[in-house]
């Protein structure tokens, strides 16, 4: 498939939107609660005056945590249990929305927003760069675009841009046999954009079968104009590169981004060597629109 003809994939899998629908629906279409169940305890919850999941609760019939996420989706803000999905557990923001870590991750994202997205219509992407390996970069790509798709309609892609050493299609427990290296190469389209089940609003591309040329695949414009065509169908587009001490691809990547957000690990990064990821994405002219201390 040409590059021409990459577009947004539509929904495959996962919960449809929930919000404005009652609770015993969304427990019902979870398989959480029988449909023959419903109706007893709609009569327990009347006679004992409360609400339709306390008493699906009280009857045993569920737990609070089935209450908890039936609560979520029925406010657009969706999260996933431990055990139900193919998704890392190192994707926090996806698992422990109330977590501290987590809030951190929205800190930041107000931060990003304010700074970077919500200054410009057109400014939808930005590269997540670090130094080294080893410091946080993907963990920190991944649990971002989670919370920047918690928002609600907020449509969210993630780019594995690392075509060295590809950590996203792990991280969302996904086949990395197509993914960036295909639409770069012209050897696959939208089809290799991943909806994440459960999530409604996070895509992912995956990095795909490692190439033997990956800096002069990102070097080409189809990269940029990959870039142009995604936005129009994404509102936050966030790439996560190779590291920058490595090879030149974290400056390219940067380059066709706009925008970067540079990672730190804690007792770990170089200042020397984040002074130099600094430097080259300022001479390259993309914007640094901050950075992060990785302390997780």
């Amino acid at each position: 498939m040409r590059l021409g003809d990459l577009t947004a994939a539509p929904a495959k899998s996962g919960p449809a939107r929930s919000a404005g629908r009652s609770i015993g629906a969304i427990l019902i279409d979870a398989g959480k609660l029988k449909p023959e169940d419903a109706e007893r305890v709609l009569r327990a919850a009347q006679e004992l005056g409360i609400r339709f999941g306390d008493a699906a609760k009280e009857l045993g019939l569920i737990t609070q945590q089935d209450i908890d996420v039936a609560l979520s989706r029925q406010f657009d803000y969706p999260y996933l249990i431990p055990g139900e999905s193919a998704v890392s557990e190192e994707v926090v923001a996806a698992f422990e929305p109330f977590s501290r870590r987590v809030e951190a991750l929205r800190v930041l994202r107000s931060q990003l927003l304010l700074r970077w997205f919500q200054t410009d219509p057109a400014r939808k992407a930005l590269a997540v760069v670090s130094a080294s390996r080893g410091e946080g970069r993907s963990f920190i790509a991944a649990n971002l675009a989670v919370v920047f798709s918690q928002l609600g309609r907020q449509r969210t892609l993630l780019i594995d841009a690392d075509l060295r050493n590809p950590r996203q299609h792990q991280l969302f427990g996904l086949d990395n046999r197509a993914g960036l290296s295909s639409v770069l190469s012209e050897r696959a389209g939208g089809e290799v954009v991943r909806r994440i089940p459960g999530l409604l609003d996070l895509s992912v591309l995956p990095a795909g079968i490692l190439p033997p040329n990956p800096q002069e695949l990102l070097a080409r414009p189809q990269f940029a104009k990959m870039l142009q065509q995604l936005a129009a169908h994404f509102d936050v587009i966030l790439l996560d590169s190779p590291p920058a001490s490595e090879s030149a691809d974290a400056q390219t990547v940067a380059v066709s981004a706009g925008a970067t957000l540079i990672v730190v690990k804690k007792n770990a990064s170089r200042t020397w060597r984040v002074r130099g990821v600094a430097g080259s994405v300022a001479e390259a002219r993309a914007t640094i629109v901050g950075a992060v201390l990785n302390d997780f």
